[in-house]
């Protein structure tokens, strides 16, 4: 909405269909919102939207074949499965705060970002760095930070908390 955009709260499948573009939020442990998933008959919709689609945190997540949070099966959009930060010295989890980015490869998405530009993370889980990786972030070990696999996105970090640079990739994300 800070974007001029209207946008519009729903767990119906023929909205979700009928939208320009869909975002899958992350907020709560990937165990349980598979189940939310599942119990409102969503998981088929999702893995067959043909628009835009834009995971957040354990939106991004739930996008892999699955989570070690939980051990749970998730929409397997995505090869790899997503496992907990080690306990570290110094490294505390969850890996909570600003961090920079490191872009691998050229997406919409990012378009505008530069090395400079910090995003803010909340979160114990991380996805592995494989081909669909745009960006990575290192805490502890590098992992994906974003992907991107045809019109499917993901970012780990909290876009709509990350200010100028949230807000740009929120505002290419609308332009895809």
């Amino acid at each position: 909405e800070r974007l001029g955009v209207e946008a519009t709260l729903t767990t119906d499948p023929a909205a979700l269909r009928a939208a320009t573009h869909v975002i899958l939020p992350g907020v709560g442990a990937a165990a349980d919102c598979m189940a939310r998933l599942e119990a409102l008959n969503l998981v088929d919709t999702i893995r067959t939207l043909q628009q835009p689609l834009l995971g957040i945190c354990v939106g991004m997540q739930l996008l892999f074949d699955g989570s070690e949070e939980g051990n749970v099966s998730c929409l397997g959009i995505l090869p790899g499965r997503v496992q907990r930060f080690p306990n570290l010295a110094g490294m505390p989890v969850p890996h909570m705060g600003w961090n920079q980015l490191s872009i691998t490869r050229p997406t919409p998405l990012l378009t505008g970002l530069t090395a400079d530009d910090y995003v803010y993370y909340v979160h114990s889980y991380a996805a592995p760095v494989t081909a669909d990786t745009v960006a990575t972030t290192d805490y502890s070990k590098t992992f994906s930070a974003a992907v991107q696999r045809g019109t499917v996105f993901g970012v780990q970090f909290h876009p709509e908390r990350s200010a100028k640079a949230g807000a740009l990739i929120l505002a290419n994300f609308l332009k895809v």
